[in-house]
């Protein structure tokens, strides 16, 4: 792992920090600032405990003493892995990455087939002379909930004239989740397989079509020279530059929910929120937690693989509740992670959750 990653739970000095932003601290057996001082004396830990953490990385940002208690998770979780003493979801969500390059298991060879649905032609990456590249996530990929969200990047992009190409089953998971799941070893595998694919095509920029895969491609990568951009970046652009507009209105009340990744995590706070600006009849409200004080809807980091053995009220429920208490009529988000978890609780209250792609299909 790199050293720059590794975290250095000796500097803890019992603040607080960590567990005081924690969202799972205080609703789950989970306590990131006990974990610490049990680190710190070599102390015994529950195994269960480091699968409640959902990666959110609020603790690294907080501590004052640049600690990187998430980094610590991982550290525990790939020990947990290494000795096989890992849930059995979590086991099978790394076997399929193992076997077809994503955790679900879904074969690989199906992973542009999301391109059949299109009215469009998308050439392979190394047919454009942009070499330009629309990475997809896995969930986008193979889930019939969310595979609408290529499918509208797309036409976004091809509609302001951007040329791009995919990789189609080239393509593998980026990682992300499977660092934070502990498998370190398979995430280098599945780094240096891209890796590969991108230099083999010369690809010069990548489009991330999820937060978690931007972070992975951007900053977890290591040293190369392509830059990596969220969707949201490129469409706020393309609108700011007019080469992309909106022909409808959209008189409607929308809450937009920061997901981890993209605004905690990389600071991109403004490209959704400008999109959503420049769309006629659209109201914007925030959340009492917003930007990078955003409750982690707790999708990330392997729960989407983990399923608590105890009962709690989840924040993604907490974040539709408020949603609904401030009027709102749509619950916007640019995450499919965030998609399902809040999709789960907004369909018993009657309030639609959309991805943000979603919203710019119904205007352009």
């Amino acid at each position: 792992m790199d050293s720059e990653r590794l975290s250095n739970a000796l500097m803890c000095m019992q603040c607080g920090m960590c567990a005081g932003s924690c969202p799972e601290t205080g609703i789950t057996p989970f306590n990131i600032r006990k974990l610490v001082r049990k680190k710190q004396f070599s102390l015994e830990i529950d195994q269960s405990i480091p699968w409640y953490c959902s990666s959110c990385g609020e603790c690294t940002l907080r501590c004052p003493r640049d600690v990187k208690p998430s980094e610590m998770i991982f550290e525990i979780r790939s020990a947990l892995v290494e000795n096989g003493e890992i849930p059995l979801s979590i086991q099978k969500a790394l076997e399929n990455t193992f076997v077809q390059k994503n955790p679900w298991g879904r074969p690989r060879s199906k992973r542009g087939e999301w391109l059949n649905e299109l009215d469009i032609k998308v050439p392979h990456v190394s047919e454009t002379e942009s070499k330009r590249l629309l990475f997809t996530c896995c969930i986008q990929a193979y889930d019939p909930r969310c595979m609408v969200i290529p499918i509208n990047v797309a036409r976004a992009l091809a509609k302001g004239g951007l040329e791009f190409g995919t990789l189609g089953a080239e393509e593998a998971c980026c990682g992300n989740e499977i660092r934070r799941m502990g498998e370190a070893g398979l995430f280098e595998d599945l780094q240096e397989a891209n890796l590969a694919v991108f230099k083999k095509y010369g690809v010069k920029q990548i489009i991330a079509l999820s937060p978690h895969c931007m972070n992975a491609l951007k900053k977890e990568y290591g040293e190369h020279d392509i830059p990596v951009l969220h969707y949201t970046e490129v469409l706020a652009d393309m609108i700011k530059k007019g080469s992309l507009s909106f022909i409808a209105p959209y008189s409607k009340k929308v809450i937009y929910h920061d997901p981890c990744f993209l605004g905690k995590q990389n600071k991109i706070y403004d490209a959704p929120r400008n999109i959503l600006k420049a769309i006629e009849g659209l109201e914007l409200i925030e959340f009492s937690r917003a930007k990078e004080n955003s409750l982690c809807c707790e999708g990330g980091g392997g729960r989407m693989f983990y399923e608590a053995d105890i009962p709690y009220v989840r924040n993604s429920e907490k974040r539709v509740e408020e949603a609904v208490e401030k009027g709102a009529e749509v619950l916007a988000t640019s995450c499919p992670f965030c998609v399902m978890t809040l999709e789960d609780f907004a369909t018993e209250k009657n309030l639609p959750v959309k991805e943000l792609s979603e919203i710019v299909m119904e205007v352009l």
